[in-house]
């Protein structure tokens, strides 16, 4: 055996399991189906921790925020994919976004530097029946892959559908109609691109947003629901007339300086590469057909002539019901070799993914030292992630989840207005000593 440890998956929860096991001594052979000819229906390249969906990883507020703080515990880690996430970092206000392909060839050359990790472009068709083994081969696993862990599970996975937001050439926005500002001007910086409409324009669009022509669904993916945090666009504007401009269109603190007044509603705009020469649709996940959605998003004020550097999208992913499946050290029950991390466990959300597969490398590397794993608390955004996935969540019910305060241990006295900043403060507190006890890199 040429490894310790075999890790299937090189997404940004293999990466990080990778990179926390490579940094620690052992020998990890990391498998990657893209680059032998293969890729998912979403992936466009061959580069490890390829960002699929938006460049964002919401917020780095890392007082007032769960995800803002779960970024913080991890660069206590010295985690990979944050680390790359600051090297390939563009403006997004109080967000950490990316250049998706910095980031990414930031990632693989990190890692590569290592000189006992070993990435390997290999199609795996069966989990290993010996070894450690770490799965982290995302919401789209392969489907010989997902039929074996089918049946060592000897249960169905969970399914649901994602869809991705068009990204817009920056030179083809008119910027005579749009502007440049941050909501409630909240940053120093004026981040985002603003698309005004008045009330006649916005109840076009909706009508063409429910009336559209739509990608079919096949026979296999009929019943699968959605997750609310990746709601198609048109699928929310089925809700309600309203329900855009309470989402992803909503105007408020956003004043347009042409009229000094806020729009009846806004289509904002993200910078996706360090160039800023693409942006992203905020919240514009669609499954709208692809010229459906060249038709429909340019009648837009200030997209008459957009090009895009890619449409919408659709895919379906998968997720294990990981409360009842998997130990609280995120093995297998029925196969303790074998450990799980990412989105495939049921976690929703870039950081939270490779926060899992963080996770997962610690304790695999304890396992293979011969020490006791101990949890982060679960008064930190690890400690409460984790252990939400592998057991505190209703098994019945079990569906993908974004870090939030709802997954803390209550605090009921402190007073609302103070109570996000109570639970970073006791986050922090709580993860220090057992930062301190981590095996050294």
């Amino acid at each position: 055996m040429t490894h310790d440890i075999h890790i299937i998956g090189g997404g940004l929860a293999g990466s990080e399991a990778a990179w926390q096991l490579g940094r620690r001594g052992f020998r990890v052979r990391l498998s990657e189906m893209r680059g032998t000819g293969e890729r998912s229906p979403a992936h466009q390249g061959d580069g490890l921790a390829e960002l699929v969906c938006s460049n964002s990883f919401r917020s780095d507020d890392h007082e007032k925020n769960a995800v803002g703080l779960l970024h913080h515990e991890m660069r206590l880690c010295d985690s990979l994919i944050m680390g790359a996430a600051a090297k390939a970092q563009v403006p997004a206000g109080s967000a950490l976004a990316v250049d998706r392909d910095v980031f990414s060839a930031e990632v693989e050359a990190r890692l590569t530097a290592l000189p006992n990790v070993e990435v390997v472009r290999e199609r795996i068709d069966a989990l290993p029946q010996s070894g450690a083994v770490i799965v982290a081969t995302g919401p789209l696993t392969a489907q010989a892959l997902a039929g074996s862990i089918g049946q060592a599970t000897g249960a169905d996975s969970l399914a649901f559908f994602d869809a991705i937001a068009p990204i817009v050439y920056r030179d083809s926005i008119d910027m005579d109609v749009c502007w440049m500002a941050s909501r409630w001007d909240k940053g120093e910086t004026k981040d985002y691109i603003n698309c005004p409409m008045d009330k006649d324009q916005y109840l076009a669009f909706h009508a063409g947003l429910v009336s559209g022509e739509k990608t079919a669904f096949k026979e296999w993916e009929a019943n699968t629901p959605y997750f609310d945090g990746c709601m198609p666009i048109e699928v929310m504007a089925e809700r309600g007339v309203d329900t855009l401009r309470f989402g992803p269109m909503k105007p408020v603190g956003l004043d347009n300086p042409r009229t000094g007044r806020w729009p009846y509603a806004v289509v904002q705009l993200r910078q996706d590469n360090k160039l800023g020469t693409i942006w992203n649709m905020v919240g514009f996940q669609t499954k709208l057909k692809h010229a459906e959605q060249m038709r429909l998003f340019r009648t837009i004020p200030g997209l008459e002539n957009a090009e895009f550097a890619r449409l919408g999208g659709l895919h379906r992913n998968t997720f294990l019901n990981s409360p009842v499946l998997l130990d609280r050290t995120l093995r297998l029950k029925t196969a303790p070799h074998v450990r799980f991390a990412g989105q495939i466990t049921g976690c929703e959300g870039y950081v939270e993914s490779a926060a899992i597969g963080l996770l997962a490398g610690l304790m695999a590397g304890a396992e293979l030292s011969g020490r006791t794993f101990e949890a982060p608390p679960r008064t930190t955004a690890m400690g409460a992630l984790l252990s939400h996935i592998t057991g505190d969540a209703e098994a019945e019910t079990y569906q993908p989840m974004n870090v939030n305060f709802g997954l803390f241990p209550p605090l009921h006295d402190v007073k609302k207005k103070q109570r996000k900043e109570a639970y970073t403060g006791r986050a922090k507190q709580d993860i220090a000593p057992w930062i301190s006890e981590l095996a050294p890199t």
